[in-house]
């Protein structure tokens, strides 16, 4: 029989090997495999009637439409704080497989949120990078057909000059703005743009403000980075280039093409993953440039007619270019600098 000098040694070790364990850090939890239609929550800091977050909102309306994934959301959110609110009330009442919002502004709330939730996937529109486990980041990499308009606009301009309206000059705006202003370049090489910043996502009134300026210093035409530019080429009666998605139902006589976002590629990919149980946390740009479909410049709709054979033909090559790996546009994060 075993001395009782030594069971309470013994009952000491097991004491001190149970207080390693329950002290060590634990594997961390990641998104796993999900059975069923998955559910996703949209929580939008802007009204859906926004483009950006209305091309995502799209995206994952076409995905429950075609009975891929039950969608809720919440939009006009704001930046004032309420954004963790949302979410945390999504994690715990909803319990999603997958959430999906623009962090711009709510940056540190969302990635805080997704910290303290490993076992959702969290996909947000964020200028920053991905986090292990489970928080991936996406933008509207639209530099490629943001090339093209520029071509456009620049073949399209009688006076040589075009008004560009954009949100802010940000890494994800700049891009854009500078590879339209070099592809008008392309076109004409004596060109000048009037660049104007709202200081806001989303202020209609603002971008129309901005606009009649430009127009008012000789622009004849308008790329309306930003929603409610199309209002001022409209009133004016001169030629838009939309931006997102495809606006030429705001105005079918002046909107030339858009420069247009198509998120269904990501929400393919995010279903495929999370179902998979193979999601991990990622930079998803890739899925929003012409390589995988993510974006596109939209159809001329009733303008076409009056665009030139030979513009159209231009563009089409160079799209053909970009495609092929045979031309590859320039990504400048740099504030853009308005050709004078």
């Amino acid at each position: 029989m075993m001395s009782k000098k030594l069971i309470s040694i013994l009952i000491t070790l097991v004491v001190i090997m149970t207080m390693v364990v329950s002290c060590a850090p634990k594997a961390a939890t990641t998104p796993e495999a999900a059975t069923g239609k998955l559910k996703v929550f949209g929580a939008f800091a802007t009204p859906i009637e926004e483009p950006w977050d209305g091309a995502v909102h799209g995206a994952l309306l076409k995905a429950q439409e075609n009975g891929e994934i039950e969608y809720t959301f919440t939009e006009n959110i704001g930046y004032a704080g309420d954004m963790e609110r949302v979410l945390r009330e999504a994690c715990e009442n909803e319990k999603p497989n997958i959430i999906v919002g623009d962090s711009y502004g709510n940056e540190e709330a969302a990635r805080r949120v997704a910290k303290d939730y490993p076992e959702i996937a969290f996909v947000f529109g964020s200028g920053g990078g991905p986090v292990d486990p489970n928080f991936s980041v996406f933008d509207n990499w639209l530099q490629e057909p943001g090339y093209l308009a520029g071509m456009l606009a620049a073949g399209m301009s009688k006076s040589g000059i075009i008004g560009i309206v954009a949100a802010q000059p940000v890494p994800e705006v700049n891009r854009i703005v500078n590879a339209f202003q070099e592809g008008a370049l392309e076109v004409n090489p004596a060109v000048k743009t009037k660049i104007s910043y709202i200081n806001s996502w989303f202020d209609p009134p603002a971008a129309k403000e901005a606009a009649l300026a430009q127009l008012a210093q000789g622009a004849d035409v308008l790329y309306a980075e930003r929603f409610g530019v199309i209002d001022a080429a409209k009133e004016k009666g001169v030629w838009a280039i939309g931006m997102m998605v495809d606006q030429f139902e705001l105005a079918p006589d002046i909107v030339l093409s858009s420069v247009a976002w198509d998120w269904y590629p990501t929400v393919e990919y995010l279903i495929k993953t999370v179902s998979a149980g193979a999601y991990t946390a990622q930079d998803l740009k890739d899925f929003s440039m012409f390589a995988k479909g993510g974006a596109y410049l939209a159809p001329y709709h009733d303008t076409e007619s009056k665009i030139p054979a030979s513009l159209k033909d231009l563009i089409t090559a160079k799209e053909t270019a970009i495609k092929n790996g045979e031309f590859r546009v320039n990504i400048n994060d740099m504030a853009p600098v308005a050709i004078e």
